[in-house]
C-alpha cells in the first residue's frame, strides 16, 4: 500500500511546512496479514530552513535524561555479564527499542531489517496470508476486519474477534508483529486460530489454509433499474480508477443516469489516504474532505474537494458501514456525512483516527510511528469514537421465503361483494416486499435500497 499524490486537477492537498522527504505510509488499517505493503517516497511536505532549524534547536535544547540512560546501561551491562545464556548486543538493543516504541500505542512499532523488507514487498508477493486486518488490544490480537474473498472471510472470522492462540501457542506476551509473522506462511499451509467472540461463552477454533492474498478493490452491480451498488473492499492506489470504471458500467447497464447509489464500506479496514480522498471527491462538488494534525509541520495536511467533482450529479447516496469499517473508510463516511452528501447507515465504525509514518533508519531497519490524527470536515476526531450512522441498522439475515401467491381469500372473492364503480386505476409498479436476488439475505443492503426508493418518491412528489 502506498501513499501517492493525486494530480493537480483532482482533490486538493495543502501541506504545511518545507523541504523534507521521508517514506510515509498512512496505515489507516492496523496490520494486514496477507499481502505485503509497497512503500513509495510519498509525503513531500515543504519545511523551510528556518522552521527546520528552529525545530532542531528546540530538540537540542532539551536535556538528555542522563539518569535514565545510566540505568539503561547498567541493566544492559548486567544482562551481558550475568544472564544465564549469552545474548547478542543487537538482540538486546532491538528488543529494548521494540519495547519503547510498542508502549506508545498499538500501531507504532520498530521494524528490524527483515520486517522492513517484508513490509516493502508488493501486494503481488508470493507469500501466504489469511486476509485479516488486525490490531493489538490488551495483549491479544483483535480482528478489525476480514478481507473479502480471503481464507479469513471464508472461514467466518468477524470484526471484533479476539485471537488468543495461534497453532495452540498463546498470543499473550507477543508483540503484534510477532503474532502477524506466525500467521504468515507458505500458501497452502494450514494454521489454527483460537478465538474469543462476544456473545459466545466458549472459545472458537478456526482451521484455515494460507493463500496469496489478491484483493479486488471495487465491485459493482445494479440492484434494480435505477439503483446501483458499489462495494469497496479496501482503499488502494488504483481504487479511484476502478470506482470510475464501475460507475460508468452501472450507467451503461442502466441505460442512463442512476436514481441512487449504495456505497458499501462494511468490513473495509482502510488503506491509502489519497484513495479515500479521491473516492470522497468523486461524490462531492465542494468542501473539505479531511485534515491531519501532528506535532511537526509536515504532519499537517488539508484535503479539499475539487469543484464539480460529483459524478452522480447529486443523486441520493446511502453509505453502509459497520464495526469493521476503519480509518480510510471512516474518512469517506465522515466527509460525505459532514458535507450532507450521503446518508450513513449501519452500525458504529471502528474508530481508528491516527496516521502512521514509516521512517527508514541508517542500518536498514525502520520506525513505524504514529505522527498525526485526522479529522472530519466538521473537526471531529474519530479516534476511539468512530462514526455514528445517521440511521442505525443492525446486521441480520433476511430469511428467504416463497413469494406470496394470489390464492388467499380477498374481498373480490366474497359472494355479493360491492363493485368498484370508480375509474380503473393505473397499474403502477409497486416495490416488492421480497428482496431482489441482487440483495439476497443482506438486511442492511435491503434497508439502504428501500431508503433510496423512498427518497426518489419524495423527490418526485415534491417536484410535481
Amino acid at each position: 500500500m502506498n501513499l501517492s499524490h493525486r494530480s493537480p486537477d483532482k482533490a486538493h492537498r495543502r501541506p504545511q511546512g518545507g523541504h523534507f522527504m521521508r517514506y510515509a505510509l498512512i496505515l489507516l488499517l492496523g496490520v494486514f496479514i496477507g499481502a505485503g505493503i509497497t512503500l513509495e517516497r510519498a509525503v513531500q511536505a515543504d519545511r523551510n530552513a528556518s522552521s527546520a532549524q528552529t525545530q532542531t534547536e528546540a530538540q537540542a535544547s532539551e536535556p538528555l535524561p542522563i539518569q535514565q540512560l545510566r540505568t539503561f546501561t547498567d541493566v544492559f551491562a548486567r544482562i551481558k555479564s550475568d544472564y544465564v545464556e549469552p545474548e547478542s548486543d543487537r538482540k538486546l538493543i532491538d528488543n529494548a527499542i521494540q519495547g519503547m516504541v510498542s508502549s506508545l500505542d498499538p500501531h507504532s512499532a520498530f521494524l528490524d531489517r527483515q520486517a522492513f523488507r517484508e513490509m516493502r514487498i508488493s501486494t503481488e508477493g508470493d507469500f501466504g496470508g489469511l486476509g485479516l486486518q488486525v490490531t493489538m488490544v490488551d495483549g491479544v490480537v483483535k480482528v478489525i476486519s476480514p478481507i473479502d474473498d480471503t481464507p479469513a472471510a471464508h472461514a467466518g472470522l468477524k470484526p471484533g474477534d479476539l485471537i488468543i492462540k495461534i497453532d495452540q501457542k498463546a498470543v499473550q506476551g507477543m508483540s503484534l508483529d510477532q503474532a502477524v509473522d506466525m500467521m504468515r506462511g507458505k500458501p497452502g499451509s494450514e494454521i489454527t486460530l483460537t478465538v474469543l467472540r462476544r456473545g459466545v461463552n466458549k472459545p472458537l477454533t478456526f482451521k484455515l489454509k494460507r493463500a496469496v492474498i489478491k484483493i479486488e478493490s471495487v465491485k459493482a452491480r445494479l440492484l434494480e433499474p435505477g439503483y446501483g451498488y458499489v462495494r469497496i473492499a479496501q482503499f488502494q492506489a488504483n481504487t479511484e480508477g476502478s470506482l470510475m470504471r464501475a460507475l460508468k458500467m452501472l450507467k451503461r447497464k442502466n441505460k442512463g443516469a442512476l436514481k441512487g447509489l449504495v456505497l458499501d464500506l462494511r468490513n473495509n479496514p482502510g488503506g491509502v489516504l489519497n484513495a479515500a480522498v479521491s473516492v470522497s471527491n468523486t461524490f462531492l462538488n465542494k468542501g473539505l474532505i479531511v485534515y491531519t494534525k501532528g506535532r511537526v509541520p509536515d504532519s499537517n495536511m488539508t484535503f479539499a474537494a475539487s469543484p464539480g467533482g460529483d459524478v452522480l450529479h447529486g443523486a441520493p447516496m446511502v453509505v453502509l458501514v459497520n464495526g469493521g469499517s476503519a480509518s480510510a473508510s471512516e474518512i469517506v463516511a465522515g466527509a460525505l456525512q459532514d458535507n450532507k452528501r450521503a446518508i450513513i447507515m449501519g452500525t458504529k465504525t471502528f474508530g481508528k483516527g491516527s496516521v502512521q509514518t514509516i521512517i527508514p533508519l541508517s542500518d536498514g531497519s525502520a520506525l513505524r510511528l504514529t505522527t498525526a490524527r485526522y479529522y472530519t470536515p466538521s473537526g471531529r476526531s474519530i479516534q476511539d469514537r468512530g462514526i455514528t450512522p445517521d440511521v442505525i441498522v443492525d446486521e441480520m439475515k433476511i430469511p428467504r421465503i416463497e413469494k406470496a401467491n394470489d390464492s388467499a381469500l380477498k374481498e373480490v372473492d366474497l359472494e355479493g361483494h360491492l363493485k368498484n364503480t370508480g375509474p380503473a386505476a393505473a397499474n403502477a409498479p409497486a416495490s416488492s416486499a421480497v428482496p431482489p436476488d441482487t440483495v439476497g439475505s443482506d438486511y442492511q443492503l435491503w434497508e439502504a435500497l428501500n431508503l433510496l426508493r423512498g427518497i426518489a418518491v419524495f423527490q418526485h412528489e415534491a417536484g410535481e
